[in-house]
């Protein structure tokens, strides 16, 4: 597999991903990817999108039960 950025060649491994959201730093250490070994551009296949999007919807539903009790 080729890095669309630089062509150099995609080895899986792991990288972080942070997001801010609704006043909440939702930050992950180390999500399964394909790292490119010449420049570091990170992609995630599908499970690891879904994975991260459960992650951030229930940080929605959560934070929204806060906001309610405040």
């Amino acid at each position: 597999m080729k890095c669309m950025y630089c062509q150099g060649e995609m080895a899986r491994g792991t990288a972080p991903f942070h997001i801010d959201r609704k006043d909440v730093h939702v930050s992950l250490d180390s999500v399964p990817a394909w790292v490119c070994t010449q420049c570091g551009e990170v992609y995630f296949e599908e499970a690891e999108v879904n994975a991260v999007q459960n992650i951030i919807r229930a940080v929605d539903e959560q934070t929204g039960k806060l906001a309610r009790t405040a």
